[in-house]
């Protein structure tokens, strides 16, 4: 689904990730990991083409496509959504205006009120989010948990294909991680979605069991492997990785 190949990326002057190279297969799920300050979110962003971010060489691929040079707004309405650590407030729009506009784009069709007001509110009992956020202003006045469960909303009513996901852990209680984890893991069985996700959390990656480790460090993915790999981490910390769980290529490709 998503491959990229021997990415560059410079924020200012300063090189943030280089000779980056990530494989994302159809309904599979891979954790991205590494020491604090090494360029997690980067790719996120870079992806996403936050104009913070210059891709000074290398290509993104989606579905067979270049989508490298592509705005934000068409490489989301190819299917890729990003649900970042701390979403923004956007005052004057509520959650309803700017998912109906959205779907609207990406599909072309008309949008049933009558529907989409029925979908809104399942997914608001399926997330425990009461319905009055339906019609609030997008992340206005929420508590950290309320907007994560607020992207939920956003990611089940957008129905993206790949979903990448910059530590939703963050702010959460135990409780709330544990909806907000099964209903990511209900997501990606139920659309058969591809996941990426960053986190230092095992807690969600024992309810999301992702397929791949990816241990970012040294500006590139020094490291990839399975649940082994985790418990290794949650040992011994990433200076201390044992190298024979690294996965070669050729398992990486099954």
């Amino acid at each position: 689904m998503l491959e990229i190949k021997d990415l560059v990326v410079n924020v200012g002057e300063k090189t943030i990730l280089k000779n980056f190279n990530l494989t994302i297969e159809d309904n599979a799920i891979h954790c991205l990991m590494g020491p604090n300050g090494v360029g997690k979110s980067t790719i996120c962003k870079t992806i996403l083409k936050d104009p913070n971010y210059s891709i000074i060489s290398g290509t993104i691929t989606y579905n067979g496509e270049d989508i490298t040079n592509l705005k934000t707004n068409e490489i989301a309405n190819k299917g890729i959504m990003l649900i970042m650590q701390n979403p923004i407030t956007i005052e004057g729009v509520t959650n309803a205006e700017m998912l109906r506009t959205a779907l609207s784009e990406k599909t072309k069709e008309h949008i049933d009120i009558f529907k989409f007001n029925k979908e809104l509110e399942n997914i608001c009992n399926k997330i425990d989010l009461p319905k009055s956020f339906i019609h609030r202003n997008i992340n206005e006045g929420m508590s950290g948990g309320e907007r994560k469960k607020n992207e939920l909303l956003h990611l089940w009513m957008l129905k993206p294909n790949l979903v990448l996901i910059d530590e939703i852990d963050s702010g959460l209680d135990i409780d709330a991680l544990k909806i907000v984890a099964k209903s990511l893991k209900e997501y990606q069985e139920t659309y058969q979605a591809s996941i990426l996700i960053i986190t230092h959390n095992p807690h969600i990656l024992d309810i999301l069991k992702p397929n791949y480790i990816h241990i970012l460090k040294d500006q590139h993915i020094i490291q990839t492997g399975h649940e082994e790999l985790l418990s290794d981490i949650l040992t011994s910390g990433f200076n201390n990785l044992n190298k024979a769980n690294s996965v070669g290529e050729s398992d990486f490709n099954e």
